[in-house]
Formats: C-alpha cells, sequence, structure tokens
C-alpha cells in the first residue's frame, strides 16, 4: 500500500468513513449510509433492518455475557456465539471426568442441557436523549458536567425501568459526549449451555494463529434463552421453558463468493478513531510494550505448568485465554502504528485543525492543552502499567489486594459489627474463588518475575517506600533473580491466603495487625496504595482532562466540514452497531495473495498430532480424509469451507456477531481481525482491514457430523 494514500485516508476519515470504515446507530442507518448498503447489495428495508414497532433484525442480536455478542437462530431461543465468548461457562461447567472443554458437549435434548451463570441482554429500542441532557447541563463547566452529568442520566434511565419485566435503560454519550443515545435493554438470566465443540476445534490454532489469516478455528459456541412460563425473564428454574423471540435468523448454506455482501450486527466494545497523536505516542513508546512485555512473562510461566498436566490446564484455561488474547493483539497494534506513520499523519491532520482553530476561542488552545496535559501524566504511565499488568498480573497478589477495603473496616473503630461481617464473609468467599483457579507453580514464579521487573523498570522514584529495602535486608541483592525468587517461595509459604488454619485463625478473630502482617496483602497493599495515594488522582485528572478536551477536539472537527457529519460515526462504546461490507481476499504484501476463504484442507495441512495448538479429534481427521461433509459441502471447491473475510469494521465485543447476508440470513459468525490491521482501534486501512468470520457451514458441519446433534440441525430454519 502506498504510503500518500494512506495520509490521504486517514487524513479525511476524521471527516467521514471511508470505503467500508464505519460503526453505525442502527436507527440511524436511512440518514447515513443505507443508500450505500443497497449499492453494495442489501435486498433488506430500512425497518427491517431496525424498527420501534415491528420485528426486525436488531431483535436477534443480543449482548452476550457482558462482553460479546450472540444471535438468537432458533424459534426455541436458540443462541450462536463464539466458542472463546462461552468459554467461561463451558469450562465451568467441565470437571476432569467430564471435561467438555477437552471433549466437547452437545445436549441432544433439553433436558441435557446445563446451567450457566450467563446473562444475555435484548436491545427493545433505542431514543437521542441528546436535548435532554443538554438541557440539564447548559452552562456548566466542564468539572460541574461530570458530576452532574451522573445524576441527569439516572433521572432519564429511571423513566424507562421495569424491574418486573427487567427492563433498563443505559445512556451512551456519542462523539465524546456530543450526543447523548439511551438504550433500553431487556436482560434474561436463565441462559442453558447446548453445544460446543472440543476445545482442539474451537482453539484450533491458539496463540500461533490468532489474528492470523489464513485461520482454521471453529469458533463457536450453542446457548439457549429460557423465561418463565408466560414468557417472561426471570431466574433458573426447572419448570422454566425456551424463549419465544420476536425475530430469529434462518441459516444459510448456499455458500459465499467474492464480493457479496456481508453485513454485520453487535457490539464493538471501544475505538479510539479520534485519538491524538499525543496519545498515539504514549500507546506507542510506553503502554503497549509494558502491556505486551509483562503479559509475555505471564503466559510463559502459565503454560509452562499448563503443558504438564491436563488438570492445570483446565484449571488455567480461562485466566490464560484472557490475558493471551491481548497480548499479541497490543502488540501488533504499536507495529501497525508504527509502520503505517499514523502518529505524523495524525500531526498533519492536527497542524491544519490548529490553522483552522486560529482566532477561534472555543478551540485555539484545544491542541496546546493536550500538549501540556500527555507531559503531566507520561512520566507516571510505564507505572501504573507495570502495577496493572505486572504486580496485580499474579492472582495470589490480585486476590490479596481486594483486602484493602477488609483493612480499612478493621482499622475504624466505629465500624459496625454486622457490616464487618459481612466484609470478612465476602473475603472468605472471594478467597475459596481463588483457590479453585489458582495454580501455585506458575503463581509463584509470576510473582517473583513481577516484581522484579517493577524494580528493574520503573523509576525508582516511583516505588513504594521501603518494600524493596526491606526485600535486600531479608534476601540478598536485588540485581539477583534468586533474590525475588527466594522472597516469593517465603510469601507462597507463609500468606493465610493459601493455608486454611491460618485464614480460619483469622476470620476467628480479625485485625488489622495480622492482616498486615500477611506477607502477600504486605506486598499487594505496598503498591496499591503506593498508587492509590499518590498517583491515582494525577491519572483521573489525566482523563478528565483528555475527556474535555476531546470534546471540544471532536465539536471543532464537525464545525470544520459541517457537510460531512451525517457521514460521520462515533467512536464504539458497547452499543450495537451495524457494519457492512464484502466478502473480500487481499494482497498483504508484495506477491502474496490471500484468498477470500480457507478450507479443511488447510486443516489438515496444520493438524499436528498430540500438539497443544494443532491437534485435532481422532474422528474429524477420518471425515475429513474421506470428505464426508454433507449438505455443507462447497461444491465448487469439493471442500468444506471452514471461514472468510470480509471488510467489514470491527472491534472486541463484536466477537460472536452474526455475518448476515444481503437477504438477512446468517453466513458466520465474526470473531477475530487480520493482523495487518491491528491499528484498527485507532485507523482503519481501507486496503487491508479483514474481518476473520468461521462459516456457518463448518458450525453446521461440526454439530451434525462431528458431533451428532442433528436435533440441534432440525432446530434451524435453513436456507440452501
Amino acid at each position: 500500500m502506498k504510503k500518500i494514500i494512506i495520509m490521504v485516508v486517514l487524513s479525511l476519515s476524521l471527516f467521514k468513513a471511508q470505503a467500508d470504515e464505519g460503526m453505525w446507530l442502527p436507527m440511524l442507518l436511512g440518514q447515513q449510509v443505507y443508500a450505500d448498503m443497497v449499492k453494495k447489495g442489501l435486498k433488506l428495508t430500512k425497518e427491517q433492518l431496525y424498527s420501534i414497532n415491528k420485528s426486525s433484525l436488531k431483535d436477534a442480536i443480543i449482548i452476550f455475557g457482558g462482553g460479546c455478542t450472540g444471535e438468537i437462530v432458533s424459534s426455541q431461543g436458540l443462541i450462536f456465539t463464539n466458542h472463546h465468548c462461552g468459554y467461561s461457562a463451558i469450562s465451568g461447567a467441565s470437571t476432569v471426568e467430564h471435561n467438555y472443554l477437552r471433549d466437547g458437549f452437545y445436549a441432544f435434548n433439553k433436558d441435557q442441557e446445563i446451567k450457566s451463570s450467563l446473562t444475555v441482554q435484548f436491545l427493545d429500542r433505542i431514543e437521542d436523549v441528546t436535548k435532554q441532557v443538554e438541557d440539564q447541563l447548559k452552562g456548566l463547566s466542564y468539572a460541574d458536567r461530570i458530576k452532574k452529568i451522573v445524576e441527569v442520566y439516572k433521572a432519564i434511565t429511571d423513566k424507562v425501568a421495569d424491574k418486573e419485566n427487567e427492563l433498563a435503560g443505559r445512556i451512551y454519550p456519542m462523539f465524546k459526549g456530543n450526543q447523548h443515545i439511551m438504550y433500553v435493554y431487556k436482560t434474561y438470566r436463565d441462559i442453558r449451555l447446548v453445544g460446543a465443540p472440543p476445545e482442539s476445534v474451537g482453539k484450533f490454532g491458539g496463540d500461533t494463529d490468532n489474528w492470523e489469516w489464513p485461520r482454521h478455528t471453529g469458533d463457536f459456541s450453542v446457548f439457549r434463552v429460557y423465561t418463565s412460563k408466560d414468557g417472561k425473564p426471570t431466574a433458573y428454574s426447572a419448570e422454566n421453558v425456551p424463549l419465544k423471540p420476536k425475530y430469529f435468523l434462518p441459516v444459510s448454506i448456499k455458500g459465499i463468493k467474492d464480493g457479496d455482501f456481508a453485513m454485520i450486527y453487535g457490539y464493538p466494545g471501544g475505538t479510539t478513531r479520534y485519538e491524538t497523536s499525543y496519545g498515539i505516542k504514549l500507546k506507542n513508546e510506553i503502554e503497549n510494550p509494558s502491556l505486551v512485555g509483562l503479559r509475555d512473562v505471564r503466559l510463559k510461566l502459565m503454560h509452562e505448568q499448563m503443558i504438564k498436566d491436563p488438570a492445570v490446564k483446565l484449571k488455567l484455561a480461562d485466566n490464560y485465554a484472557g490475558v493471551a488474547n491481548y497480548w499479541k493483539f497490543f502488540d501488533g497494534e504499536t507495529k501497525q502504528l508504527i509502520k503505517y506513520k499514523v502518529y505524523e499523519q495524525k500531526q498533519d491532520f492536527e497542524n491544519k485543525f490548529n490553522a483552522w482553530a486560529k482566532g477561534k476561542p472555543e478551540y485555539e488552545n484545544v491542541m496546546a492543552d493536550y500538549a501540556k496535559n500527555y507531559a503531566a501524566w507520561t512520566p507516571y504511565s510505564k507505572m501504573r502499567q507495570y502495577l496493572n499488568e505486572g504486580i496485580l498480573g499474579s492472582p495470589l497478589a490480585a486476590n490479596a489486594s481486594r483486602l484493602i477495603s477488609l483493612e480499612d473496616k478493621l482499622i475504624k473503630t466505629n465500624t459496625p459489627a454486622a457490616d464487618l461481617k459481612k466484609a470478612v464473609d465476602a473475603a472468605t468467599a472471594a478467597r475459596a474463588a481463588f483457590k479453585e483457579s489458582e495454580d501455585l507453580p506458575s503463581d509463584e514464579k509470576i510473582l517473583a518475575a513481577t516484581a522484579m521487573m517493577f524494580y528493574n523498570d520503573v523509576d525508582k522514584n516511583l516505588h513504594p517506600i521501603g518494600f524493596y529495602e526491606g526485600m535486600k535486608a531479608a534476601y540478598g541483592s536485588l540485581n539477583d533473580e534468586a533474590t525475588f525468587k527466594a522472597w516469593a517461595r517465603d510469601v507462597f509459604a507463609k500468606t493465610m491466603l493459601l493455608d486454611d488454619a491460618k485464614w480460619k485463625a483469622f476470620t476467628d478473630a480479625p485485625t488489622a495487625t495480622a492482616l498486615q502482617e500477611d506477607p502477600a496483602f504486605a506486598y499487594a497493599a505496598a503498591f496499591s496504595k503506593n498508587y492509590t495515594s499518590k498517583y491515582s488522582t494525577l491519572f483521573a485528572d489525566f482523563r478528565n482532562k483528555n475527556d474535555e478536551l476531546g470534546r471540544a477536539y471532536l465539536k471543532g472537527i464537525m464545525e470544520m466540514n459541517p457537510a460531512a457529519v451525517n457521514k460521520m460515526y462515533p467512536d464504539a462504546n458497547f452499543s450495537m452497531r451495524v457494519s457492512y461490507g464484502n466478502v473480500k481476499s487481499y494482497n498483504p504484501r508484495d506477491a502474496v495473495h490471500y484468498d477470500y476463504v480457507c478450507t479443511g484442507k488447510g486443516i489438515l495441512e496444520k493438524y499436528v498430532p498430540g500438539d497443544y495448538e494443532f491437534d485435532l479429534p481422532a474422528k474429524q481427521v477420518e471425515l475429513f480424509r474421506k470428505k464426508d461433509f454433507g449438505q455443507y459441502i462447497d461444491k465448487g471447491r469439493n471442500d468444506l469451507v471452514v471461514s472468510f473475510i470480509t471488510t467489514n469494521d470491527i472491534t472486541g465485543g463484536n466477537s460472536g456477531s452474526p455475518v448476515i447476508d444481503a437477504n438477512g440470513n446468517l453466513i458466520g459468525l465474526a470473531f477475530d481481525g487480520n493482523y495487518e490491521a491491528l491499528s484498527h482501534k485507532i485507523a482503519f486501512d481501507k486496503d487491508l482491514n479483514r474481518t476473520i468470520n468461521v462459516d456457518v457451514r463448518y458450525v453446521l458441519w461440526c454439530i451434525d457430523k462431528l458431533g451428532g446433534a442433528k436435533n440441534i440441525i432440525d432446530e434451524l430454519k435453513l436456507v440452501r
């Protein structure tokens, strides 16, 4: 891709979306991009996409579990989402004897479906409440705005709240607080596991293939929503019945071709497309390298233990997956931001903004104030990352840090006995949960390694006073790795958080002194209190000032080119959005062409028996070699299409989102992005950006041919 093209695109993208860029509000499609969607191939009406009074596509799209997207695919409340979205529920249902994570699971009737702690939320409606909000904030300083806005939001959402029907409103600030949109959700709390492939399918390729194309991961899982007999949301009960949804997605097994229209509904978690050069500089030079380095160490130390013992692998699976997912992302993000000179391009635009803003009091100092704000916070940024991703990256230290609130109650002489008992009981419950997932060998190594990294890498003036001096006096030179290992060994041997007898003695007669003398608590508290007492207000001031400047900056950008405002979209913030594009191959570099699909042939090429990332169920290998693909075969390729790529604009939170064809049928599940465009949270690349989707035909093949759960297939409305 030519550099000059990149610069033009990025400069223009601050005014309006380019090519397939954009995460659009469903209720505003008609005003913004519907005509372009039709040009690209869409066959549905605006009302079929989003309707207040009638059932529409939006009624099939759900927030799954609080951090992913899912879709309803049957008249009986069946949910498709990603395997990694259902991962916690699958691992939580698993035991060593019944290891559903390793072996997979399918319910062959509804009685076999497994209870989970998951919730899902359906969107009831969307309302623009900007006027209501701004009328209450008119004339206030920014500091007073942020104090008042919580009260204003609550007053508006209280009017739509309906506890009996589990309805609640949530207001999202759009365009950095220049617009306010309320989404009203209905929450369902009885969600059951219906099916999941073996982990070797659902995580095929592991960290090696994460964020890479071609990708051969069967990243799906199946759940079901249950309601009371009268159709209302309710807690789990054996008497509950499957949800009768307003709308569900038909499932197409027709197949796809290059150029086909593709639309994605979902809940993208966060982008910063209007980020400044100052933010990119901090991210490139400090935040991302720190996070990547610290997570790299934690992952390696966990992995060492996971490959030794299946029970340990199961115990650490959820934590490992969570740490690993964005480790590679932030590494790639930095490389792409640097490669495509996004920092320099942002500077170029900011120079243009400054020229336009000259003589305009509301805007002329915005960029200079940004510079001052970042200069004030930058010296402390690495320390904050090393605290969150390093010190508290140890599960033991993280659990110990949560006891600071208990310490506070123990110190206060006027704490009511009932409040103290409640705090002790909560601490006991948290400790029990921590112990269930704790792996002592890996955590002890993590504790030692991250404490040493903090000592070596963080400005000594920012260290907690006395901690490292005490370690040196007791254990030896701080330049010696053995010192940190010996200290960590003692922490693990002596802490009451790992000793039931010591914990019982403490909780029978809790005192602040006993807690403070615990080595794990003393360590976590030293670093946490050092930050909260000295630096947390600095970070809050930095963030609040950035928000204030961001609101002014974006308002100014809109005034620079008012004609383009209708083609601008707000940053993702986990509110429902629609993106659209096409199935499309791409050329990542010279002489390299990537096809728009990958197939079973590629799975067999990657297959390594017994490998941690590339093993396969024996049955799958047999069926693939026989080309036993049933009705899910791609006749043109005489193979099973496993996944495909589109030009859609998505980000984290879109995991599990339905990929929908021109006629409103489900053709795949979005689950990843490509490495060449990992700068996408900040800068969308119109040529290289691709969304990686598991083909729904592979999903159905895994359920039917590999899993034998034809009952699930029979429940779907198949489009042939």
